[in-house]
């Protein structure tokens, strides 16, 4: 069984790493559901793990029908990946009408090879996820990351079983959103998928001395002076749980 951590920095990444993760998925901007990381972040990632690194491929956040600029974007960002060694790309792009955007899936994934390629949660928000199936299958791409159209991977976990038995292990089912160290075993249990997808943080204090409260870079409800990162701990219990399961 395979972990692979969500990670919101090339620090994240590391640490992702010592606490035993198989693989991790770089992005920025969490808050909106992950965006593309820098080309610095990607390099500086790659240099100093040896574990699989993949990279969120999407231009913006809110939803997955991209104009003919984003896409120009998203071509370039993923041979960028390629180029600065990642194993493989995150990407999905959708229709306006809820079915995935097959010619444009197909360009990225001819950009793309032979990096490892991920369609990520823009499944979840397609009409007809058998319909996506077939689709995602047809173009081979090799994963989808999914809750199973569902606000959490647990809730969803009746249908990703579903779509994994009529995968006929032509594509993997990799569940993910909302899956935590207290949840992990049920959502094994109850999705029989064999890779898993987690975002496992904890908050910091950053090291500035001086701190001026009274003025916001973001979000009001945001601190400046916290930042998050992906906790190494909890991925060993994870990776831990995982391991036993198997045993």
């Amino acid at each position: 069984m395979l972990l692979e951590a969500c990670v919101n920095s090339a620090f994240s990444a590391i640490e992702a790493q010592k606490g035993g993760a198989d693989r991790v998925e770089l992005c920025e901007n969490m808050p909106e559901g992950g965006c593309t990381p820098s080309a610095g972040a990607i390099k500086f990632a790659r240099q100093h793990i040896h574990i699989g690194l993949f990279i969120m491929i999407r231009p913006r956040g809110a939803d997955f029908c991209y104009s003919p600029e984003e896409f120009e974007i998203m071509k370039y960002d993923v041979q960028l990946a390629k180029d600065l060694g990642a194993d493989g790309v995150v990407f999905g792009i959708l229709k306006r009408e809820g079915t995935i955007d097959k010619v444009r899936m197909a360009q990225l994934a001819e950009i793309a090879r032979p990096m490892g390629i991920t369609c990520h949660r823009a499944f979840d928000m397609t009409r007809d996820p058998y319909e996506a199936l077939n689709d995602l299958v047809s173009l081979g791409i090799d994963r989808i990351l999914t809750s199973g159209q569902s606000d959490s991977a647990l809730q969803g976990a009746p249908l990703i079983r579903e779509l994994i038995g009529k995968s006929q292990e032509k594509i993997i089912l990799m569940p993910g959103h909302g899956i935590k160290e207290n949840n992990l075993e049920k959502v094994i249990q109850d999705t029989g998928a064999k890779e898993f997808h987690l975002y496992l943080t904890k908050n910091v204090k950053t090291k500035m001395q001086f701190t001026r409260e009274n003025v916001k870079m973001g979000k009001p409800d945001l601190s400046e002076y916290d930042t998050t990162i992906v906790d190494r701990e909890r991925i060993y219990k994870a990776k831990s749980i995982l391991t036993n399961y198997q045993l």
